[in-house]
């Protein structure tokens, strides 16, 4: 059984159009969102900075629909999840390196029946992944739902996530350089620019960080997990208000306090792993002295002492002038 029987019969009709062309898929609502009309328009940014997908970024981000795997196909892909095989683990589950039939190398990962990401969360996985196209966000391979598993199917990151890149490397790993965290960066920001600006509404990650941004042997970035995805505000709403979901230390304090999401809550996220990246330290690490353990309010900190420090050296220059001068 490769079908989405699980989540109920009551189903809808989802439409993305993209460069002129309409694909729909039958997906059931999920989280109270109005998910009748995605729209995908690839100029819809094109006079911003970053600029749209390029035609060769198009073409390398073309992807063919989500396939319905069978449990067995993947345990013969995977070794039957031989922890020779194991990749990954979390609190969604573990994931798997394996090899389909065709020859192609896959992460598989197979979600915990009783863990963090349910069976809503898969939903929006799968409808999201299999309707936006782009080559800075994962691509999703297929899917399995035989029984009681929910096993998605990526295709396969050699250098894994920026988080493994950053933090508690090895002895023969080097940090990254320079070129490569803004290549990184840029890539992260293309993905996100994506979602927000060429889809209609707006789809909020809720949910970047570095253990979400994937990086294949050219440390090319692709955002992944999309468990968390929430369609944006559309019309002359401002927000979407919803249940505070995320990672502590990368949730913007407006959305934490309130719980009205925007757009501008992924940019919080991204801001963060933009020091991450800059400084080398974790958003959040209790190893470090109290005044020091969450990043953002540690930067905060500096860049206002800072900038005293610079406002007083100012006047005490001009107060020096001023007594030259009048004597």
């Amino acid at each position: 059984m490769g079908c989405f029987s699980c989540f109920g019969s009551s189903k809808k009709v989802v439409k993305t159009e993209v460069t002129g062309q309409t694909h729909s898929a039958n997906v059931t609502p999920v989280d109270g969102q109005n998910v009748e009309c995605l729209e995908v328009t690839e100029n819809a940014c094109e006079n911003t900075n970053l600029g749209g997908p390029r035609a060769s970024d198009r073409a390398a981000g073309e992807k063919s629909p989500a396939k319905a795997f069978s449990y067995r196909e993947l345990c013969i892909a995977t070794g039957s999840f031989a922890e020779a095989n194991l990749i990954g683990e979390g609190g969604f589950g573990k994931v798997f390196k394996g090899r389909l039939e065709t020859g192609e190398v896959v992460a598989v990962k197979q979600l915990n029946h009783e863990g963090l990401q349910g069976s809503q969360e898969f939903l929006i996985e799968v409808l999201m992944l299999s309707l936006l196209h782009h080559p800075n966000l994962v691509s999703l391979k297929g899917y399995c739902t035989d029984g009681d598993e929910k096993i998605l199917v990526y295709e396969y990151l050699p250098q894994g996530s920026l988080e493994d890149h950053l933090y508690d490397l090895g002895p023969d790993k080097a940090p990254l350089d320079w070129n490569t965290r803004i290549k990184i960066a840029v890539d992260a920001a293309r993905g996100l620019k994506y979602l927000h600006c060429s889809v209609n509404p707006p789809v909020i990650l809720r949910d970047l960080k570095p253990a979400n941004i994937l990086l294949d042997n050219q440390f090319n970035a692709k955002l992944s997990d999309f468990g968390l995805a929430k369609l944006g505000p559309v019309g002359d709403n401002t927000h979407v208000s919803t249940r505070v979901m995320g990672t502590y230390g990368y949730c913007a304090p407006e959305y934490a306090m309130s719980g009205k999401l925007t757009v501008k809550s992924d940019v919080f996220s991204f801001g963060v792993v933009l020091l991450e990246l800059i400084t080398g330290r974790k958003a959040i690490d209790t190893t470090r002295v109290r005044a020091e353990q969450n990043l953002v309010d540690w930067v905060s900190f500096r860049v206002l002492y800072c900038f005293f420090f610079f406002f007083f050296y100012v006047c005490n220059c001009l107060t020096k002038a001023m007594i030259l001068f009048l004597i």
